[in-house]
């Protein structure tokens, strides 16, 4: 039996990654993926038993590293607006400083692997959020309301922003890069959207 080379199965993760984004997931296939990560199509198939649980498991793992950076120097117990600010910090940066994982992952989330993907990608982070917000409606830091409404209007602005910073131009066609003014300017209307 064959053994795992982790340099070949990071290169496989990475050319997975670029070509879920650039094809899709239709034309994404184990062939095509073999060629252009420079292994044989056997290789493959010591990582992944076929192309459903590459992209099972490649969406998993860029859902958990998401999630666990959302965390980092984050406490359930903070204050809401600075634990709320934290938030903003992480996924800002994560998601400028990976953006072909963020693009996978909307892609990944957005199709038919998006209930097995979250399921074993996003329970610590549901507990820590859920505590974090529940703490905010007791301390009377938050208006309460159904989390639907509250993670639009928590983090819809946010990604607006990271939208246009990654295209490099906002709505009109203008050149656009995010700026801290910017997002404390958008932080700050969300706090008084949020806050009694």
């Amino acid at each position: 039996m064959r053994t795992r080379d982790t340099n070949k199965e990071e290169i496989v993760k990475q050319k997975a990654i670029e070509m879920l984004v650039k094809l899709g997931i239709e034309g994404f296939g184990m062939n095509r993926l073999a060629k252009e990560s420079g292994v044989s199509v056997a290789t493959l198939y010591i990582y992944y038993a076929d192309k459903e649980d590459l992209i099972k498991k490649i969406g998993i793992e860029i859902g958990q590293t998401f999630f666990n950076e959302m965390i980092q120097h984050f406490s359930p117990t903070m204050p809401f607006k600075e634990g709320l600010r934290k938030q903003w910090e992480n996924r800002a940066r994560f998601t400028i400083e990976n953006p072909l994982s963020v693009a996978c992952w909307e892609l990944l989330s957005h199709s038919s692997y998006r209930e097995s993907i979250l399921e074993k990608s996003i329970i610590d982070f549901k507990t820590v959020m859920s505590t974090f917000l529940n703490n905010a409606i007791e301390k009377k830091e938050l208006v309460c309301m159904p989390k639907e409404v509250f993670w639009s209007i928590a983090y819809g602005p946010l990604y607006t922003l990271l939208r246009f910073h990654n295209e490099g131009k906002n709505m009109a066609g203008t050149p656009f890069k995010l700026t801290k003014e910017a997002t404390d300017e958008a932080f700050e209307l969300v706090i008084k959207a949020l806050t009694p």
